[in-house]
């Protein structure tokens, strides 16, 4: 009992690490109007999100958000970045990341 018990703790914990595809589908809908809704960049400079690895997506917006990142477009990232939560970065990098190229 004692092993199911600390199997259901890390599945929940491993879960919620991973994030949700359909609650950061969402929350993209912010991202859209750069990077489009299908993670397909609409306008010239800004890369597309469609594909990109998991933990690269994490760490890009984690660095946009604690204003270690700049140069590009990290003027404009960081205040899209500033109010997510590390909850919010895994949900919308599961869903670009889910997204075919």
């Amino acid at each position: 009992m004692k092993y199911l018990i600390l199997s259901i703790a890390l599945f929940a914990s491993t879960a919620s690490f991973a994030g949700d595809i359909d609650i950061g589908k969402a929350g993209a809908t912010v991202c859209a109007g750069c990077h489009g809704m299908d993670g397909k960049s609409v306008a010239p400079g800004f890369p597309n999100l469609a594909g990109q690895d998991l933990t690269y997506l994490k760490n890009q917006l984690k660095n946009f958000r604690d204003k270690t990142r700049t140069g590009g477009q990290s003027a404009i990232m960081t205040g899209m970045a500033a109010g997510l939560s590390d909850e919010d970065i895994n949900n919308l990098a599961m869903y670009f990341s889910s997204l075919k190229p």
